[in-house]
């Protein structure tokens, strides 16, 4: 499965450019940049601008929470990513009925997220989550695999 990440309001990513200029096979570095929203926030109300704004005038609840939860200094980092969409899946397995009837098992890998379902009668069947970015400005879809 693919798993396409767009950055939140506010915020937009940037792949950087091969030795050639061109855009790589395989995105190492995803570059995080902040975009000015203000002219968006007056219409859409209550949102405020990460470039115009100072830390302590945004809400904690802001997604600059981003920057600091999914990368490194100001890119993407793929194993911080790759934990968080693990945690999102262990917790939503739990929420589901079938989680009384299979075990869910997260397989160990930075780049992509991979499990295990075994179910009562020990078939087992694997799945792995493969992230892709997305730019606006670029117009291809860049997979880590």
């Amino acid at each position: 499965l693919f798993m396409f990440l767009r950055p939140p309001p506010g915020h937009s990513f940037s792949v950087e450019l091969d030795t050639t200029g061109q855009l790589p096979a395989r995105p190492s570095r995803v570059h995080v940049v902040l975009e000015c929203i203000c002219s968006s926030g007056e219409l859409l109300g209550d949102s405020l601008c990460f470039l115009h704004h100072s830390d302590e005038k945004l809400p904690r609840d802001q997604s600059s929470s981003f920057l600091r939860s999914l990368c490194t200094q100001s890119y993407l980092d793929w194993e911080k990513v790759t934990r968080w969409v693990q945690q999102l899946v262990r917790s939503a397995w739990l929420l589901l009925p079938e989680s009384h009837h299979c075990q869910l098992t997260v397989l160990p890998s930075s780049l992509s997220c991979k499990f295990q379902l075994t179910g009562t009668s020990q078939m087992n069947i694997y799945a792995e989550i493969l992230f892709a970015v997305e730019g606006g400005g670029w117009g291809a879809c860049l997979s880590l695999e």
